[in-house]
């Protein structure tokens, strides 16, 4: 490999991997977690948690499409532009895995989040996703998803609204951009703040360092990593990803692929990627700072019903997030960032899915709460 892509490839590794530190360090302590926001809401009615979720949400917005506008970064080559529309896989993939997120406590993110802090449980689920994954992309699950529910699609001239609505209304794609940032800056903006009583500065901070890494992952992939003609092939490339492409923040697929490398680290043609070094770096980075804080514990599975409901949650979760092309940080705020079609579609499909879960938890309780009191 010639010297200065080895040494591209090192600092984009070195910097997913640090950014994976941040996250995990950040999550652990502000208690970041979609599935929790989206609880939190369906059990008590309460929105702290979604708040913050909101304000990394436009963060991310905010600094991506900031930079897009500022033709410092060129995404046209991330996974969530490609102008097909596969949008029942987005649905419902989303939807199975947001049912998979409820059963298992807490989504892929957090899950490695909670293995970092001891939690023997969520390294068993980050165990389940990780196979699921793998079959997802390329094992049992493909078929399912290549031959059938991925070719339900539609083709658009462009993935993203900005450039949608533009080529639809004859306008500026960037003054499309920057009033539809300024739309969703004002209005999400205004919910916020209508909680502010409710936030601490674990949300605010949360919220506002997730978001920066959003955008970061974008800058390290999109930019740092690019090369405008690599040396062998003549071409366009991105050094450090797994697709090759740009790539946002996601746990999935890289959770599969860290299994992979972890099982064929000794292959010469196995090589660590940006996905990878992003989950080393969250579950160090969320160890690291359970142990600061002394909130490092071990826990494990209450009995085999729990343990057999987060391993058909990780599978759910697996599967899920191939098929949505994206977990809630992929679709959910990568995409999001990206102001996508499908981004959308996978989050009403994680809150459809989440939602349905929670409502057969909830009637588990219940009809366990009879059963006892009878």
């Amino acid at each position: 490999m010639d010297l200065d892509v080895a040494a591209l490839t090192f600092r984009v590794l070195a910097l997913g991997g640090l950014i994976g530190l941040l996250l995990g360090a950040v999550g652990q302590w502000s208690r970041f977690c979609t599935m929790g926001a989206l609880t939190d809401l369906y059990t008590f009615g309460e929105a702290s948690r979604m708040r913050m979720w909101l304000l990394a949400a436009l963060i991310a917005i905010a600094g991506t499409q900031g930079l897009l506008a500022a033709g410092v970064l060129q995404l046209d080559a991330a996974v969530y532009l490609q102008p097909r529309l596969s949008w029942l896989s987005h649905l419902l993939g989303g939807a199975i895995f947001g049912a998979g997120m409820v059963l298992a406590s807490g989504c892929a993110t957090r899950s490695l989040v909670r293995a970092g802090a001891g939690s023997l449980r969520s390294l068993v689920v980050l165990g389940g996703v990780a196979v699921s994954a793998q079959m997802s992309l390329r094992g049992a699950f493909a078929g399912l998803r290549v031959d059938g529910l991925d070719r339900v699609a539609v083709e658009l001239p462009h993935a993203d609204l900005p450039r949608l609505l533009a080529a639809g209304l004859d306008l500026p794609v960037d003054t499309l951009r920057l009033g539809l940032v300024a739309l969703l800056l004002v209005a999400g903006g205004l919910w916020i703040l209508r909680g502010r009583a409710h936030l601490g500065a674990a949300q605010w901070i949360g919220g506002g360092v997730v978001g920066l890494l959003i955008v970061a992952a974008w800058v390290v992939t999109g930019l740092v990593g690019h090369l405008p003609e690599h040396p062998e092939t003549l071409e366009a490339a991105w050094v450090g990803t797994g697709s090759r492409r740009p790539e946002g923040l996601s746990f999935v697929a890289p959770i599969g692929a860290t299994l992979a490398y972890l099982e064929l680290a000794s292959d010469q043609n196995t090589v660590l990627n940006f996905g990878i070094a992003l989950v080393i770096g969250t579950l160090l980075g969320s160890a690291a700072s359970a142990r600061l804080r002394r909130e490092f514990r071990w826990e494990t599975f209450a009995n085999v019903s729990d343990t057999a409901q987060h391993l058909v949650g990780a599978v759910l979760m697996g599967f899920g997030g191939v098929l949505a092309v994206g977990c809630t940080f992929g679709q959910g705020l990568s995409g999001l960032s990206l102001l996508t079609l499908g981004a959308p579609l996978a989050l009403a499909g994680f809150a459809i899915g989440s939602y349905a879960a929670w409502r057969y938890l909830s009637w588990r309780l219940e009809r366990a709460a009879v059963v006892c009191g009878g």
